[in-house]
């Protein structure tokens, strides 16, 4: 866990409303790291964030002094993409539906679990629905973790960053707030994740399969570390 000095930084929230004031304990718990406020150092993409269909929304500009915040930067090298995918475990909800995947959903939240419970931000990629279906299949050994590592970064869906604590809430200051066309970002919004989509189906029609590929099964069986 990393501990901050003196580095403000500046972040979006993309939301159906204004969000002038972020309220601690607000939301659901079964977002990618749990409960929190989340948020990007990409206006772009918390103008897509902010159009989930052709509704018009809201991006909402914040600066955060991280000094003395604790930081879990799941993207760093301190840790991988399975315990990247062990967190998504640990918060998300999803139908675990064969018998590999119950096996693989209790072995990694045992194996590469990271306690997110002191930190006061968590920054890493964030889980929309390509993304996890890209993990779902992982879970399933029908990718590689090699292939699981290219698929994250198919249509550049971005790092969020996660306000987790009171303390990091009392660090984050409003700076405005500005409409987003909803018939324009959700369309951006929408080709991004279709792209990713087409990439990933051709990554696995191609039948890219390597002798030192890492299965789930083969973590199972214990054959590798």
């Amino acid at each position: 866990m990393g501990n901050s000095k003196g580095l403000v930084i500046t972040l979006y929230h993309g939301s159906r409303v204004r969000v002038p004031r972020p309220q601690y304990g607000i939301g659901s718990p079964y977002n990618d790291y749990g409960l929190g406020f989340y948020c990007t150092e990409h206006v772009n993409l918390a103008r897509e964030w902010a159009c989930p269909d052709l509704s018009d929304g809201f991006v909402n500009k914040y600066l955060l002094d991280m000094g003395g915040l604790s930081l879990i930067d799941l993207d760093s090298e301190e840790f991988g993409s399975l315990n990247w995918l062990a967190v998504l475990l640990e918060n998300r909800k999803f139908d675990v539906s064969t018998p590999v995947m119950r096996r693989a959903k209790g072995f990694m939240r045992e194996r590469y679990a990271v306690d997110l419970s002191a930190a006061d931000i968590v920054m890493g990629y964030r889980a929309d629905d390509s993304y996890f279906s890209f993990a779902r299949a992982f879970l399933d050994n029908r990718i590689s973790l090699r292939q699981l590592e290219e698929a994250l970064r198919f249509g550049k869906l971005g790092r969020q960053v996660m306000l987790k604590s009171p303390k990091a809430f009392e660090a984050v200051s409003f700076i405005e707030a500005f409409p987003v066309d909803g018939s324009i970002w959700y369309s951006r919004r929408a080709l991004r994740d279709k792209k990713a989509r087409e990439d990933y189906r051709e990554m696995v029609d191609s039948g890219d399969v390597r002798s030192d590929d890492v299965f789930m099964i083969d973590l199972l069986r214990g054959e590798v570390r």
